[in-house]
C-alpha cells in the first residue's frame, strides 16, 4: 500500500524536527562502563586551573604548549598533552581533559569530564599555601559546584548515576616532599620521614573518604614517582649526575603507606574500587631503561639548561632542545608529551583490569 502524500510530508516534517532538536541537545555518553573522567591533585593532572592565580606555579606561557593544538599555552606543564589527557584518551573518553576553571568549557565538556587539579598542591595543605595554589580541600569544593552544574544539565538521577560510573584520577604528594619537606623544610623540623609519610597517607585517606561521600566509586591513585631522579632533584640533591636516594626513599616510604590506606578503603567503603598506579616503578623503568623507549636524555630536561628550569623559569627566553621526543623531561620536574604517553600506556593494563 502506497502511503498518502500528506503522510509522507508529515513524516519528513517531524523527522526534521527530531534531528534538529537532537543535534542541539547535550550529548550524553552511552558507554555503560566509563562515561566521565575527573582529575584532581597536582601538575601531572592540571590542565590549566592555575592560569589565573597569583602563583609562581604556572605554565600558561611559551614554550609550554609548543606542540599543543594551535601551539597554545593552556596551562599544562608540558609541551603538549599531560598525564590526565592520556589516561582519559586511553580509557576511551576523550583526548583532552579541560580545566574546570577554563571559562570556555561547554556542557558536553562537563559531562565527559574536567580537571580540578592544581600544579603545586599536595595532600598536605601547607604545601598549597606555600606556593599559593588550589589545595585538595578546595578542589573538593569545586567538585561540589560541578555536581550542581551537572544535575542542571542532565537531571539529578542521570547525574548521580554518571558520577558513580565516572573514573577519578588523583596524583599528589610529590610537592609535599619537594616543597614542604625539602625546599621549605617546615615539615622536616616537625616530623621524621616515617612521621610525615604517615601524615600524608592519613590526609589522603580522609580526602578519598570525602570524595566517596560525594559519589565517587572508581578512584585511580598515582603513587609518588621516582622523584629523586628528576632533573631538579639531581641538580640540588644528587650532585647533577646521580639521583637523590633520599627523595626516592621518602617516596617509597610514603607509597607503602598509601597502598595500605587504599586497601583499607577498598574493604571498608561499599561498592568502591581503588586502583593504585605504581608511578614510582613506571618512572624508574623509563629512566633506567630509557634507550629502549627512544629517550636519549633523562638526566636533563628539554627546557633551558635542563638542570633547574620549571614553571616561570622555563619561559620564552629559554633555549629548547632540538628534538623533545628524545627527552623524557620537558622541564626539570615535568615530563614531555612522549614521556606522559608512555606512563599512561604502562598504566593502562592495570587500569583495565581494575576498572573494567
Amino acid at each position: 500500500m502506497i502511503p498518502s502524500v500528506s503522510k509522507v510530508v508529515n513524516f519528513c516534517f517531524y523527522a526534521s524536527l527530531y534531528l534538529y532538536f537532537s543535534e542541539s541537545m547535550v550529548n550524553i555518553p552511552q558507554n555503560n562502563s566509563i562515561t566521565t573522567i575527573l582529575a584532581m591533585g597536582d601538575s601531572f593532572m592540571d590542565t590549566g586551573n592555575n592560569n589565573h592565580r597569583q602563583s609562581l606555579i604556572k605554565a600558561d606561557f611559551p614554550p609550554y604548549g609548543k606542540d599543543f593544538l594551535g601551539r597554545k599555552s593552556t596551562g599544562r606543564f608540558t609541551n603538549n598533552r599531560t598525564l590526565s589527557d592520556y589516561i582519559a584518551g586511553n580509557l576511551g573518553v576523550k583526548e583532552y581533559l579541560p580545566a574546570y576553571l577554563d571559562t570556555s568549557i561547554q556542557d558536553n565538556d562537563l559531562i565527559s569530564g574536567v580537571s580540578f587539579a592544581s600544579g603545586g598542591s599536595g595532600y598536605d595543605n601547607l604545601t598549597s599555601k606555600i606556593v599559593n595554589v588550589i589545595p585538595l580541600s578546595v578542589q573538593l569544593e569545586m567538585f561540589k559546584e560541578y555536581i550542581g552544574k551537572f544535575k542542571k544539565i542532565v537531571g539529578e538521577e542521570e547525574a548521580n548515576q554518571m558520577i558513580k560510573k565516572g573514573v577519578y584520577l588523583v596524583s599528589s604528594s610529590s610537592n609535599d616532599w619537594a616543597i614542604s619537606y625539602t625546599a621549605v623544610p617546615i615539615r622536616r623540623l616537625q616530623y621524621n620521614v616515617t612521621g610525615y609519610a604517615y601524615l600524608l597517607a592519613n590526609n589522603a585517606r580522609v580526602f578519598f573518604e570525602e570524595l566517596y561521600k560525594l559519589g565517587a566509586r572508581k578512584i585511580v591513585v598515582f603513587g609518588t614517582p621516582y622523584i629523586g631522579c628528576f632533573p631538579l632533584a639531581r641538580t640540588f640533591l644528587g650532585g647533577l649526575i646521580t639521583c637523590s636516594d633520599m627523595l626516592n626513599k621518602e617516596a617509597e616510604t610514603f607509597n607503602k603507606m598509601l597502598k595500605s590506606q587504599l586497601e583499607y578503603l577498598q574493604s571498608s567503603l561499599p561498592q568502591s574500587t581503588f586502583c593504585y598506579v605504581d608511578y614510582f616503578n613506571i618512572s624508574r623503568e623509563l629512566i633506567v631503561n630509557h634507550l629502549q623507549y627512544g629517550f636519549r636524555v633523562v638526566d636533563k630536561s628539554c627546557c633551558g639548561t635542563g638542570l633547574f628550569e620549571t614553571a616561570l623559569l622555563c619561559n620564552k627566553l629559554s633555549p629548547l632542545c632540538h628534538n623533545d621526543s628524545t627527552f623524557l623531561f620537558w622541564d626539570s620536574i615535568h615530563l614531555t608529551d612522549e614521556g606522559y604517553k608512555l606512563v599512561a600506556n604502562h598504566a593502562l593494563p592495570e587500569l583495565r583490569r581494575c576498572l573494567l
